[in-house]
């Protein structure tokens, strides 16, 4: 199957995403954490995350959106066009309340009302494809039902799907039988998101859905970064190559960092979420040491303990 990265605000940065690739390699299809607007003008930072030099080695790089209606995806569109963008995903999927309270991400969903008019969106930017992130509804588990004729308009290339509400964020039972539904009548190619964490989790989504056009991670493959490379090669890493290939990968982003910010304090706030989702790969031990460190000494020695501790 496809692989798509999904984005995680905060943590699949330009940086991240350079050294993945060359410590993992690169097959698969990557999107930017959304951009969103500041005082009515796409975020600066966030447009410096999609024209980074570090995107250079990415073959297929998707921008992704996050917007309350149509006005705000057309100003994001036409920035991101005039950076040479020809394809644009709309993110309504995040399940976070600072968006969803605004009409935001998942919250969309259920507001139906906002997403007329995509058609002209569609027609004003000949030159761009689209495709969307979302969620199977933000209150309810049926709200897709709504959204899929509303999107017929805009032709997405594709629509993947976490079968979950916004509401869950990302806890709960995942309403699979609504995915199901939505797989069976989905006039778009649909790709499967949502609680892929092994190898394993993809060869049993894969086989039960093997309609579906993909297979996207994003908690998973941060938590696991081989993750995308065990299941294209079909073998399992051991875990002593893996931790030994996450503390390069780590190393590499750490020196980046080091090179470009300023002061310990900002080096720590974007290198400790780098290990956010991993605890079940390197052990509870120096997962918790590496939280609780509150400057770089023991930050390093925490991360020094990962490889013994993951021996164990």
């Amino acid at each position: 199957m496809n692989l798509y990265l999904a984005p995680l605000q905060g943590y699949t940065d330009a940086a991240w995403r350079h050294f993945h690739r060359e410590i993992y390699g690169g097959e698969y299809v990557a999107f930017t954490p959304f951009v969103r607007l500041e005082k009515g003008e796409p975020r600066s930072r966030d447009m410096r995350d999609y024209t980074s030099a570090l995107n250079s080695d990415c073959e297929r790089l998707i921008p992704q959106v996050i917007f309350r209606d149509v006005d705000e995806l057309r100003t994001l569109t036409a920035a991101l066009a005039a950076e040479g963008a020809r394809e644009v995903n709309l993110n309504m999927g995040c399940p976070f309340a600072l968006q969803t309270a605004k009409g935001r991400g998942s919250g969309i969903l259920s507001r139906p009302e906002a997403l007329e008019g995509l058609g002209a969106i569609r027609e004003e930017f000949p030159g761009i494809g689209f495709s969307v992130k979302m969620r199977v509804g933000h209150e309810r588990s049926d709200e897709w039902r709504h959204i899929l004729p509303l999107l017929s308009p805009l032709e997405p290339r594709f629509v993947a799907v976490h079968p979950r509400t916004g509401r869950q964020q990302y806890a709960g039972e995942l309403h699979l039988d609504e995915f199901e539904a939505l797989l069976a009548e989905s006039p778009f190619t649909v790709i499967y998101n949502g609680d892929i964490l092994t190898p394993e989790d993809m060869a049993t989504i894969a086989e039960r859905y093997p309609q579906a056009a993909g297979l996207m991670a994003g908690r998973g493959i941060v938590g696991r970064p081989s993750l995308f490379m065990e299941y294209t090669q079909g073998t399992i890493i051991p875990v002593k190559e893996r931790i030994m290939l996450m503390r390069k990968f780590h190393d590499r982003l750490l020196a980046h960092y080091s090179d470009t910010l300023c002061g310990e304090s900002q080096i720590l706030s974007k290198i400790k979420p780098f290990w956010e989702y991993a605890e079940a790969e390197i052990g509870r031990k120096p997962y918790k040491a590496i939280r609780k460190a509150g400057n770089m000494k023991r930050y390093l020695e925490a991360v020094a303990s990962i490889r013994s501790d993951a021996d164990v």
